[in-house]
């Protein structure tokens, strides 16, 4: 069995440490503000992350660009000439074309390296719960699961990846057409904090609104405790917007209704920041499919 590398992208919101630890290969999306572009790395290097939020809550509004064909061609092609395949798992297609410039990139290169296999996979995920599905691959891989095998485990369990979030400030969802002008305007007016999901197909949908922070942050447990399966055998992954002390809100809850033992919480990047806005609070465990 031929060795292989497995590849994401900067959306999986893992630490830096954690996919070192992993072995990964991640690819940095991009982001422009203020006239300057940086890397969307995970350890932040070209921007941190509090600095991010610290210009977005001052007003400024980044766009966000995908991992293109040549950059994916760029860190595919010295792993194949290195004689090892690649599992690619990808942000969700549903909003963004990375998946399709890996698609673009690995068909390329299968003429070059016809000997090779380059498997892509659209994780239908997003922030850390792309983390958390990368992150249960990685686990079975070490266990000697070979590159076919590990994408069928990846398509098979990718439904099975729950995401609950919410959003402290809509108009960061109007500006990407998830709300309307009027219900953010309303919405502000009222504390109304909105509750969304991704579904099976990767896309994000709005499923009920709470009043008032805390009761959001609730919801979100509340929902783990409906569809997670065996939650307190799982590892869960919480993401948040420069707000730790929500997001340590929601996994103490969690410890103490659920039983869960082991949570991690990272930042949410600038790229799904930039769309998101500062305090997102996003809580992702495995259960029924979405």
């Amino acid at each position: 069995m031929a060795d292989y590398v497995l590849m994401t992208d900067s959306c999986c919101d893992l630490t830096a440490e954690m996919a070192e630890e992993l072995g990964l290969v991640v690819l940095p999306l991009r982001l422009e503000m203020k006239g300057l572009e940086y890397r969307n790395w995970l350890d932040g290097r070209e921007i941190g992350f509090r600095e991010f939020y610290s210009q977005v809550r001052s007003g400024e509004m980044p766009v966000t660009s995908a991992v293109n064909v040549g950059q994916f061609e760029e860190a595919m092609r010295p792993i194949l000439e290195a004689g090892k395949d690649i599992l690619c798992i990808c942000f969700s297609s549903a909003l963004s074309t990375t998946f399709q410039s890996a698609c673009i990139a690995a068909g390329e290169l299968a003429k070059a390296f016809p000997e090779r296999k380059i498997n892509t996979v659209d994780s239908r995920c997003a922030s850390m719960g792309q983390g958390l599905l990368v992150w249960l691959c990685a686990r079975e891989k070490k266990k000697g699961l070979s590159v076919d095998a590990l994408m069928d485990y990846a398509l098979n369990i990718q439904e099975t990846v729950c995401h609950w979030f919410t959003v402290d400030d809509l108009n960061h969802l109007k500006r990407g057409g998830r709300v309307s002008a009027a219900s953010a305007l309303f919405g502000t007016m009222l504390s109304v904090k909105p509750i969304l999901h991704v579904d099976r197909e990767g896309r994000l949908i709005p499923m009920e609104k709470c009043r008032g922070r805390k009761a959001s942050l609730l919801a979100l447990v509340g929902h783990m405790e409906k569809t997670a399966v065996n939650p307190a055998e799982q590892t869960v992954f919480i993401s948040h917007g420069d707000c730790l002390e929500d997001a340590e809100f929601v996994a103490e809850e969690i410890r103490r209704r659920l039983g869960v033992r082991d949570i991690y919480i990272n930042y949410v990047g600038p790229v799904i920041g930039s769309h998101t806005g500062a305090g997102v609070v996003a809580l992702f465990f495995t259960g029924g499919p979405r």
